[in-house]
């Protein structure tokens, strides 16, 4: 059985933080601990009246390394108040549930599809390639959505089947013509019936077909408003769509849209028919479609941390450590 949703697990690294950050307060306690072991302790304890016999006694090496001894304390022990501190690194994680809507896209490839009397950029185009157009942009605005394509002329044909790949989807698209399918009757009726098998065994919280036309069924096995009470009794909507100018097809080497079919599969299945006889009408009819059938998508965010003070630890007993070490050598004594 096909899944009915999707769960995505996002991670994103967020800045660091610190779980305890009073104990930063232990800082200013430096400076008294330094004094107290390189100042205060190592007062002279003899006493002289005269200072500058003294400045004639010669200075060793020794004598300027004495700064780094209170450097690495200092360091040592704010290494290791940091570490009280806890710095962690924070890590986002969104959950998005997604409960898609399943489409099948059921497409008209009938002869009179061929007729141009769509505008595009001052240019006529004709009724399959203004839809194509139209629902590759449709396509473009779901992309949680699992969409398959029905075609149907004489006979219906699967397109394509229920998928996430959109992009595999328009390339199949791109191929159909009227030429196909013997195009020179409509199996509306037929074309339905293959739709609702594609969306039989679908277990998404929402199963639409987009029935797009520009003509009427005069072929076929079973009568559209058949197929539409079977769509209907498994919960499946079918939105119909006639598309193409108002008497002008029979000049044109068009047909007349049956509105009244569609009206009725569309009043069946609890949806709405649309008229669309210009390319914005097109165009707008799907965006309405797309407001309709909303994708439910549920964001869990929620933030774990990461803690980093053992490298903070570890930086503190080296350093304290290594100045206890040199304190004990020649460095640490001045001659």
């Amino acid at each position: 059985m096909l899944r009915a949703h999707r769960i995505v697990v996002l991670n994103n690294r967020n800045n660091m933080r610190l779980a305890n950050p009073y104990f930063l307060l232990l800082l200013l306690l430096i400076p008294g601990i330094i004094w107290l072991r390189y100042f205060l302790s190592r007062r002279s304890t003899v006493q002289f009246s005269n200072a500058v016999p003294l400045r004639a006694l010669s200075r060793t090496w020794r004598h300027g390394f004495q700064f780094v001894f209170p450097t690495l304390l200092a360091a040592g022990l704010a290494c290791l108040i940091i570490a009280l501190a806890r710095p962690q690194q924070g890590l986002d994680d969104s959950r998005i549930r997604t409960e898609a809507v399943d489409i099948i896209l059921l497409l008209d490839l009938s002869e009179s599809m061929d007729t141009r009397d769509f505008a595009q950029f001052n240019k006529r185009i004709s009724r399959l390639d203004a839809s194509k157009d139209v629902i590759e942009r449709f396509l473009q605005k779901r992309p949680d959505d699992r969409i398959g394509m029905v075609g149907f002329a004489t006979i219906p044909y699967a397109v394509a089947p229920l998928t996430l790949d959109h992009g595999w989807l328009v390339k199949r698209m791109e191929g159909l013509h009227t030429r196909m399918l013997d195009g020179r009757r409509t199996a509306i009726g037929d074309g339905i019936a293959s739709a609702v098998n594609r969306l039989r065994e679908s277990e998404a919280k929402s199963r639409i077909i987009i029935l797009l036309t520009d003509g009427s069924n005069n072929w076929g096995t079973l009568s559209p408003e058949n197929a539409a009470e079977a769509a209907a009794a498994l919960n499946i909507k079918i939105y119909t769509i006639g598309a193409g100018g108002a008497g002008q097809g029979f000049m044109l080497g068009g047909s007349e849209v049956d509105e009244t079919t569609l009206k009725k599969i569309a009043q069946t299945t609890s949806a709405q028919f649309y008229r669309a006889r210009d390319l914005k009408t097109l165009d707008d009819v799907y965006a309405q479609i797309d407001q309709l059938e909303k994708t439910e998508i549920e964001v869990e965010s929620y933030t774990r941390y990461r803690e980093k003070a053992g490298g903070w630890i570890f930086a503190g007993i080296v350093l304290v450590g290594l100045e206890q070490l040199l304190s004990l050598t020649k460095l640490g004594r001045i001659p």
